[in-house]
């Protein structure tokens, strides 16, 4: 079954200042003993959206307005820390569906690109436009363009930058890179069967 191609993602916009958020914060390890992803979308941001005793404590993201938000806004060196895929499966798995910020941490990227969330580098002030936006109307829907490379909201666009090799992946559906293997595999075994050291293996 071949890949959806992502060229881009529609929807409304949370915001979520602070640079250098690592993936401890995005998922504290302790909900990481998961024998599956499932589940993990509950755990986001966990220890900073409770106080100790598990109470809620206004998180942008528990917030009413933004309930159903697909488009997550952050700052720099986002998903920086542990290399830990859990953080961008809970951040798939809560619903959000492209992330923007000034730039993000190299391993969180890839492992992002593979599930098919477009991470998208954008000016600082630019984020700052559109989390104004997002504070004066919560309806309003946002569009990353990772075909245009842009981001549009309401009359205003702003220019975002993405890595050649991920929005190539994106937009022509080889974002997963063990997914295509998967699929290639009657190809891989009818060519296996012409090698003679394979062969008669």
């Amino acid at each position: 079954m071949s890949l959806a191609k992502i060229t881009q993602v529609t929807g409304r916009g949370v915001y979520v200042p602070g640079n250098d958020i690592d993936t401890d914060r995005i998922i504290p390890a302790r909900f990481m003993k998961c024998v599956t992803f499932d589940g993990l979308g509950e755990f986001l941001f966990y220890d900073v959206r409770h106080t100790p005793e598990g109470v809620p404590c206004g998180h942008p993201i528990d917030k009413p307005e933004h309930k159903g938000a697909t488009i997550f806004l952050s700052g720099a060196n986002f998903g920086c820390g542990s290399s830990r895929e859990h953080a961008p499966q809970a951040i798939h798995k809560a619903g959000f569906r492209a992330v923007i910020a000034e730039n993000f941490a190299e391993i969180f990227f890839g492992n992002s690109t593979t599930l098919g969330i477009p991470c998208v580098n954008a000016k600082r002030e630019d984020i700052a436009k559109i989390a104004a936006a997002i504070a004066a109307d919560p309806t309003l829907e946002i569009v990353v363009d990772v075909e245009k490379l842009e981001v549009r909201f309401g009359s205003q666009s702003i220019p975002i930058t993405m890595r050649d090799s991920a929005r190539d992946g994106l937009v022509n559906g080889r974002w997963d890179a063990i997914g295509e293997l998967l699929e290639g595999k009657p190809v891989m075994e009818k060519l296996a069967a012409t090698l003679p050291y394979l062969a008669a293996a």
